[in-house]
């Protein structure tokens, strides 16, 4: 293991034991989905996405939505860290007046955000149109939507697939987080989703497929995506509440809260010091 690696496996555990901390202290649900996704975010900002924390709404930024946007709490914290807002900022978190609730808010409220996601099938297509934004203006910024699995199951989601390959969308990433769980069952239960994979390439998308929590897989399909002149699909097999042992693969941990032992036993096995 590389030394990058070590550190971004090091940062993953610490923003995990965050994202549970929260949600043990406000009661905030989808804690398994924001698990599942955590070391590819990781990967994306300490290493992939060109954006300046302290100059967010640059032009010629890379832009990353966050399509399943019941992971804003990942999110959150993952902007807090790389120094988007003050981490302190966060302590509000659920509280009247604050823009830190389930899903991301409004573009403009919060550094860092761009577009206001959580009716799944909604931000890939968005960021669609910013990939097309920027082709017609001639500027070389990449653009990354995150989706869930479960997110397969909309129309939009194809209708907008469709789009990209039919506009040639250069620089243009999907990643779908595969955890094989959506709201009320295993993903490949609720629809058919199998082969995933086969189905991007169908509609015409460069597809690669990874495992979700490799760092070497990710950062080579991530920078594979943000350097293509077509359109790129990352289908990261991922576990559902990964990093915690009761929690992986529990559906449950959709909308449970780790109560006091609970949060204990998970900072154990993250590793984090008293």
């Amino acid at each position: 293991m590389t030394p990058e690696i070590e550190s971004l496996q090091k940062i993953a555990r610490e923003v995990r034991w965050r994202i549970i901390l929260n949600s043990h202290l406000t009661q905030t649900p989808h804690l398994g989905s924001c698990l599942s996704c955590v070391d590819l975010l990781v990967a994306l900002y300490w290493k992939i996405l060109k954006i300046e924390p302290k100059n967010s709404t640059d032009p010629n930024r890379d832009r990353f939505v966050l399509s399943k946007g019941h992971a804003a709490p990942a999110l959150f914290q993952v902007l807090g860290m790389k120094g988007f807002y003050p981490e302190k900022d966060l302590e509000r978190y659920g509280q009247d007046g604050t823009m830190f609730g389930e899903h991301p808010p409004t573009p403009g409220h919060l550094p860092g955000i761009e577009a206001a996601t959580g009716s799944l099938g909604h931000g890939f297509p968005m960021a669609g149109g910013m990939a097309l934004a920027g082709k017609i203006k001639k500027q070389s910024y990449s653009t990354f939507a995150l989706l869930s699995d479960g997110e397969c199951n909309e129309g939009s989601t194809w209708e907008a697939a469709l789009f990209a390959n039919a506009n040639k969308l250069p620089r243009m990433t999907v990643i779908i987080d595969y955890n094989k769980w959506q709201a009320t069952g295993r993903s490949d239960e609720v629809l058919q989703l199998k082969p995933l994979a086969d189905k991007w390439k169908s509609f015409g998308w460069m597809t690669h497929e990874i495992d979700g929590h490799n760092m070497e897989e990710i950062l080579s399909a991530l920078n594979a995506g943000a350097q293509s002149l077509h359109p790129t699909a990352i289908v990261a097999h991922t576990t559902k509440g990964k990093g915690v042992s009761f929690m992986e693969d529990d559906n449950n941990w959709h909308y449970r809260t780790p109560n006091e032992e609970e949060l204990g036993k998970a900072k154990s096995q993250l590793g984090i010091s008293p």
